[in-house]
């Protein structure tokens, strides 16, 4: 992070939209004195295109609409799914690199929604991550483009919940699964967190490092995964890494997940960076204890 990337600030209780918090039909955030944030995601409305079917699985892209703009998100179900999954890629990662995975989960029973998240250079219009441009938006009383990612992983979770009435995952990879570790910590609806290749991002060290105090500071952590992990608990954590990660280091992987509460599973993995096949037998069968296994 460059030096300067967040000027001070004065901001005390902070909420989107002055006056309309509790009123579920318009979104409102808040972050409190330890940096966690908090939010009320409006309802989405959604448009579905059928792109495949057979007798094993369907393929539909759903759109969300959201307050802010349209989120692009790609579902694959089996017609009774056991539980299911929402899935936050990694930095340019694109649907198309899933194909297999998807078929994979529905063959073993689960729904599988990749998220075109905001600024991944994908459908879903937005900038990359830029805690300047964010922290100024916050300053402002504006919604942070990461904030409105959390509320679309939000939104995502609720349409699988209300259509397949099953538990639902929030799970990514490398920097999807900071995001998801934020949106499971926020969300207790969740079912649970799995993250693969990740850790913090290292914004709240890097701002107390340049001097900063008080709101920098805050809002720098309300940023970071770590800050949620525990908050999970009692509800399942599984963290992936591999030794042999060439991007985010197995120790900061460790670290990471060392802030989780029970129950919590560190799994290493075979592989370098990101969710490969190796990680998808691991969930399957780890998920196959659970639900029992449909392949």
């Amino acid at each position: 992070m460059r030096a300067g990337i967040i000027a001070a600030g004065i901001l005390v209780v902070f909420i989107a939209l002055a006056g309309c918090t509790g009123n579920r039909s318009i979104s409102s955030y808040s972050v409190d004195s330890n940096g966690i944030l908090s939010v009320s995601c409006a309802p989405v409305t959604t448009s579905e295109e059928i792109l495949f079917r057979n007798e094993t699985y369907t393929k539909t892209k759903i759109v969300l609409h959201t307050q802010s703009g349209d989120v692009v998100t790609y579902l694959a179900a089996p017609d009774h799914p056991e539980a299911a999954v929402v899935y936050v890629p990694g930095a340019g990662e694109k649907p198309a690199g899933h194909e297999e995975r998807m078929v994979r989960y529905t063959a073993a029973g689960y729904a599988f929604l990749f998220v075109d998240i905001r600024g991944n250079g994908g459908q879903t219009p937005g900038y990359p991550l830029d805690p300047q441009r964010d922290f100024s938006l916050f300053e402002k009383g504006d919604w942070p483009q990461y904030y409105l990612t959390v509320c679309d992983l939000v939104a995502s979770r609720q349409v699988l919940s209300e259509r397949f009435l099953v538990p639902v995952y929030a799970m990514g990879s490398s920097n999807g699964g900071r995001y998801a570790a934020v949106a499971a910590g926020v969300d207790p609806d969740f079912a649970g967190y799995v993250g693969i290749s990740t850790s913090d991002w290292g914004i709240r060290d890097a701002v107390i490092r340049q001097g900063y105090t008080g709101d920098p500071v805050r809002f720098a952590t309300s940023l970071e995964p770590g800050t949620y992990l525990a908050k999970i608990s009692p509800r399942p954590v599984w963290v992936f890494h591999s030794i042999n990660d060439p991007v985010i280091p197995f120790d900061d992987g460790k670290q990471f997940f060392l802030r989780a509460g029970e129950p919590g599973t560190f799994i290493e993995f075979s592989g370098d960076h990101g969710i490969n096949a190796d990680v998808d037998d691991r969930i399957i069968m780890q998920w196959a204890q659970i639900y029992g296994k449909r392949e």
